[in-house]
C-alpha cells in the first residue's frame, strides 16, 4: 500500500514537471482557435526563456482577426525588447481602419520607442494639441498674446525618425510670433485672428515630423503691455541719467578750474608782494651807487602819494553813488 502511494506521488510529480515544461493547456487553446503550433515549438520557447503565453495569445488574437503572422517573427520581436501584444493590436486596428501597415513597419515603430497602437489611433482619430500662450509684439509696439489649437494626424510613414509634438508646438509658436511681428498695427491681429492660422498653416510646419497638420485654430487673442512706450520711457530715463552725469562732470571741471585760477592768482599776488618788497631795496641801492638822485626819489614819492590820493577819491565817489541809489537812504 505504501509503495502504491509512493508510485502515485512520483507519477503526479512527473506530470507536474512535464506540464511545467510543456504548456499543454496553451497548446490546446491554440488548436481550438485554429492556430497551428507544435508542442516542440512551445517547449523551445520555454528553453529560450520566452513566455509562450506572450506569443500564443497575441497569435490567437491575430488569427481570429484574419491576420497571417509568423510565430518566429513574433518571438524575435519579443526577444528584441518589443511589445508583441501592442503590435498585434495596432495591426488589427490598422486593418479595421483600412491603413496599410505591415508587421515589419509596426515592429520598427514599436522598437523605436513609439506607441504604435496610439499612432494608429491618432491616424484614425486626429488629436488636438494646444500650444501655450505665445507673446509677440506688433510693429506699433503693442504686445499681443495668442493661444492656438493644432489638429494633427499621425503619419505612419514618418513615425520612425520623425519629430514629435514638441517640434510642432515650437514651430507653431515661431509662426505666431512671425505673423504678429509683421503686423503694422495690433488691431489687425485682433480683427482677423484667422490670418495667423492661414499664414502659419502655409509654412508647411509638419515637414520632417511624425504628424500631418490638418488645421490651426486661434483659441484666444489678448492685448498685453505697450512695449514701445515702455522702451521709450526707459530710453528717456537713461538719457536723463546720462545728461545728469555729464552736467555733474562739467560742474566738477568748472570747480576744479576755478580752484586752479584762484591758486594762480594767489601765486601772482605773492610774486607781486615779493616784487614790491624789493622796490625799497632797489631805491636804496640806486641811491648808494649814485644812479638815482634825491630829487628823483622825491618825484617818485610824490607820484605814489598822488596815486594813493586818486584811489581814495575814487573809492569815496563809489560809496556815495551806492548810497544815493538806495531808496531808503
Amino acid at each position: 500500500m505504501v509503495e502504491l502511494l509512493i508510485l502515485l506521488g512520483l507519477i503526479i510529480l512527473g506530470l507536474s514537471l512535464l506540464l511545467s515544461i510543456i504548456p499543454l493547456g496553451l497548446w490546446i487553446s491554440a488548436l481550438a482557435a485554429g492556430v497551428k503550433i507544435g508542442i516542440v515549438t512551445l517547449v523551445g520557447m520555454r528553453l529560450r526563456r520566452v513566455a509562450p503565453a506572450k506569443i500564443v495569445n497575441p497569435l490567437i488574437k491575430a488569427t481570429k482577426a484574419g491576420l497571417d503572422l509568423n510565430v518566429n517573427k513574433l518571438e524575435g520581436h519579443l526577444l528584441a525588447g518589443g511589445n508583441v501584444d501592442r503590435v498585434v493590436n495596432a495591426l488589427i486596428a490598422a486593418q479595421r481602419a483600412g491603413i496599410d501597415l505591415g508587421f515589419e513597419r509596426a515592429a520598427a515603430i514599436d522598437l523605436a520607442g513609439r506607441d504604435v497602437l496610439q499612432a494608429v489611433q491618432v491616424s484614425v482619430n486626429p488629436r488636438v494639441i494646444e500650444t501655450p500662450v505665445v507673446t509677440a509684439v506688433a510693429k506699433n509696439g503693442i504686445e499681443v498674446k495668442a493661444k492656438a489649437r493644432v489638429t494633427v494626424r499621425a503619419n505612419i510613414e514618418r513615425l520612425v525618425g520623425g519629430a514629435g509634438e514638441e517640434t510642432i508646438i515650437a514651430r507653431v509658436g515661431e509662426g505666431i510670433v512671425t505673423t504678429i511681428g509683421s503686423a503694422i498695427d495690433h488691431k489687425e491681429v485682433l480683427e482677423n485672428p484667422d490670418t495667423i492660422s492661414r499664414t502659419v498653416l502655409n509654412k508647411g510646419l509638419d515637414a520632417g515630423t511624425a504628424f500631418e497638420i490638418l488645421s490651426i485654430d486661434i483659441a484666444d487673442v489678448d492685448v498685453g503691455k505697450n512695449i514701445g512706450a515702455q522702451l521709450q520711457t526707459d530710453q528717456a530715463e537713461a538719457d536723463k541719467r546720462i545728461a545728469q552725469a555729464k552736467a555733474e562732470e562739467r560742474r566738477a571741471m568748472a570747480v576744479a578750474h576755478e580752484q586752479e585760477m584762484r591758486a594762480t592768482v594767489q601765486q601772482m599776488r605773492a610774486k607781486v608782494v615779493e616784487a614790491e618788497a624789493e622796490v625799497p631795496r632797489a631805491f636804496a641801492q640806486a641811491l648808494r651807487e649814485g644812479k638815482l638822485g634825491i630829487m628823483d626819489y622825491y618825484n617818485m614819492q610824490n607820484i605814489q602819494a598822488d596815486t594813493q590820493m586818486r584811489d581814495s577819491i575814487a573809492k569815496l565817489g563809489g560809496t556815495k553813488t551806492e548810497k544815493s541809489e538806495d531808496p531808503k537812504k
